[in-house]
């Protein structure tokens, strides 16, 4: 039976996109996902005849929940991974080490640090987000942080070994070309900074121009499935 703690909060859930936090009777979080609609997502755990055994184990834990609203999917994606490396919930635990899910890597220990996707983790003194549950969202918001920030995509250990001329992307405006010394280390690091609070989960200062990146993303997705 679904407790009255629990009766009311699923009365009253959003539609919005966010991650909700399963709580057992110790107010302990056993487990933390994310949702495009919340209000669907966490419902649909209460239908135990459709869940495997392992959700239906899971719910037998669950008392209470917490609902955390944000502008999109992709921003629930990064939330989502936060706060599984935050809570360590023993219903999320398999995620550490499953090779299926990757992360995003950000080369700190470069003088101009690269962003980019990998399924390894090493002790290189980078800094790795995730794992992520879902491939697509977080290359959506790898996309959206590159077309915010001009990080460069290739793959020179500058400035020790740099190309003689701009590649495409400085022409394209994707890239401040660093390599051929148009953008000092300074300014580009304060845009790495940046780059590590959005993917820290800290989206407040470009909250608008993600949205609408995000939002972009989704309509072309829709042209091309037409």
């Amino acid at each position: 039976m679904v407790e009255l703690v629990l009766q009311d909060q699923l009365k009253n859930l959003p539609t919005r996109p966010g991650v909700y936090l399963f709580k057992d009777a110790g107010g302990e979080v056993v487990y933390v996902g994310k949702a495009g609609s919340l209000r669907s997502r966490v419902r649909s755990y209460f239908r135990a005849s459709r869940q495997p055994p392992k959700t239906q184990e899971m719910m037998r834990h669950v008392v209470s929940l917490e609902t955390i609203i944000v502008g999109s999917e992709a921003e629930a994606l990064i939330l989502e991974a936060n706060l599984i490396k935050e809570y360590q919930p023993r219903f999320n635990i398999q995620l550490r080490d499953d090779k299926r899910y990757p992360y995003i890597k950000v080369t700190t220990m470069e003088p101009f640090p690269r962003v980019f996707v990998t399924r390894k983790l090493h002790d290189d003194g980078s800094r790795y987000f995730g794992p992520y549950t879902s491939v697509g969202l977080m290359r959506d918001a790898l996309d959206v942080i590159k077309r915010l920030y001009t990080v460069r995509s290739c793959s020179y250990d500058l400035p020790r070994e740099a190309p003689d001329r701009p590649c495409l992307d400085y022409h394209i405006g994707r890239c401040l070309a660093p390599c051929v010394d148009l953008q000092d280390q300074a300014s580009y690091g304060e845009m790495i900074g940046e780059i590590l609070k959005i993917l820290n989960g800290d989206t407040e200062g470009v909250r608008g121009r993600v949205e609408g990146l995000m939002q972009e993303a989704s309509e072309a997705l829709e042209f091309e499935r037409a």
